[in-house]
């Protein structure tokens, strides 16, 4: 698998996550496949958390609406 230069997240970040538990080594492959799905899950939960703004008339994205919406798909 390519690593994608497009991330929004950066893959030195996903590496000292899994470190914090306490893997010694991450291979890049399975730090580029946690920041996939990652960012992945963000971005479901952020278009969920921008409908339910929508249907509340706003424009503003709040906090509200980000747990909301994570609760979706994070089970």
């Amino acid at each position: 698998m390519a690593i994608n230069s497009e991330s929004e997240i950066a893959l030195a970040s996903i590496h000292r996550i899994i470190k914090k538990y306490g893997a010694e080594r991450v291979s890049d492959s399975a730090a580029d496949e946690l920041r996939r799905v990652l960012e992945a899950l963000g971005e479901n939960i952020a278009k969920q958390a921008v409908q339910l703004a929508i249907h509340a008339h706003r424009k503003t994205i709040k906090s509200e609406d980000i747990t909301l919406a994570s609760k979706i798909f994070i089970k």
